[in-house]
């Protein structure tokens, strides 16, 4: 599991969509970004689909993504 933590464009509230990680000012859990992905949306129809997500933010978030499973695993 990533930590999404150090990630500025999301959030996590444990009161909030389950404590699921969001896009920072919405409801919108960064897990639907990936699941729309995997059944070929594109990112301009996932902005597009999902009001308050900025192309931005998704673009921080698979940065964010990309860069956290490059890192060497430790044992």
């Amino acid at each position: 599991m990533l930590d999404w933590s150090s990630c500025p464009s999301v959030e996590r509230d444990l009161q909030r969509v389950s404590g699921a990680w969001v896009f920072r000012g919405t409801r919108v859990p960064v897990a639907a970004l990936f699941e729309n992905l995997e059944d070929g949306a594109q990112i301009a129809q996932f902005v597009e689909w999902f009001p308050g997500v900025t192309l931005e933010q998704v673009r921080e978030v698979l940065d964010h993504a990309a860069k956290s499973l490059a890192l060497p695993k430790v044992a």
